[in-house]
């Protein structure tokens, strides 16, 4: 690897380590920025984002209502959640603060990581590989936000309604700790917004050769297995919430596939034209 606007020099291996250092120096920076405006902003963060999918109003309980009582069902409509949220500990809801305050900050900077990544392995990279990666960025954010959307308007709100409601008995009353409903919100916003990175995954692994269109059409229902399991771990355990779930992973899957077949087609045009050359 050569460093910028040096294309003569090669860099060492400990060169490589410092650059890699002010990298991930400056891609902790950004999150630290975030999450300091973040811990800022309490009332917002926690009020309406955190707290939001508890409240009888929010958009998704909106939308099945109307579409359950269309059905002649009420299923989606109610006037309170029945459980109440607690913190137990002294520093629970300061701790609670400060650490939903840095996965906001990084979930925020996931486009400029991804940058400082970019900007780490692209002295690697060949001219015509820049060329096609140059959207590499826009794209991979675009997903991790649409999943992170998808999680944080889809998931968490049938999983607080199915778990909220679930009751083993009248005699128990729901009291959830904080960190627990803090942790269902930020699992629930991830977990999507990572799983929706699978074409970039999928991407990756066709252009170091690891993966074939072939391999995936051939795996489609070890994959449609796998997607089932993951959507029963991310979801709460009712046929309707897997099933929302593993419909766009099974999209994303196909997606794969197509995406893997033009990488391969591209490889081999790219080998055809070096024997030609040659």
């Amino acid at each position: 690897m050569k460093k910028i606007g040096s294309p003569e020099k090669e860099m060492s291996f400990l060169d490589h380590l410092e650059e890699l250092r002010w990298h991930l120096i400056r891609s902790t920076a950004a999150v630290m920025i975030l999450a300091v405006l973040a811990f800022i902003f309490k009332d917002f963060v926690f009020n309406t984002l955190i707290f939001g999918p508890k409240q009888p109003d929010f958009p998704t309980y909106r939308m099945f209502c109307n579409i359950s009582q269309a059905m002649g069902l009420d299923t989606f409509c109610f006037q309170e959640m029945p459980f109440r949220i607690q913190s137990r500990t002294m520093a629970g809801q300061f701790s609670a603060h400060m650490w939903t305050s840095i996965y906001a900050g990084i979930i925020v900077a996931f486009p400029y990581i991804l940058y400082e990544f970019w900007k780490f392995i692209s002295p690697g990279l060949k001219e015509k590989e820049r060329k096609t990666s140059r959207g590499f960025i826009f794209i991979a954010s675009l997903l991790f936000f649409i999943g992170v959307l998808f999680g944080y308007y889809l998931i968490t709100p049938l999983s607080i309604n199915f778990l909220g409601n679930y009751q083993v008995s009248k005699e128990v009353f729901n009291d959830f700790d904080l960190d627990s409903y803090i942790s269902l919100v930020r699992t629930s916003v991830l977990a999507c917004g990572i799983v929706f990175e699978l074409p970039i995954i999928m991407y990756i692994l066709t252009k170091i050769g690891l993966i074939t269109p072939e391999i995936l059409r051939k795996n489609r229902k070890f994959a449609l297995i796998i997607v089932l399991i993951l959507s029963a771990i991310i979801t709460p355990p009712d046929i309707v919430s897997q099933i929302i779930v593993a419909i766009p992973i099974i999209i994303l899957y196909e997606v794969s596939i197509y995406i893997s077949k033009i990488v391969i087609r591209n490889q081999k045009r790219e080998e055809n034209r070096r024997k030609r050359k040659d």
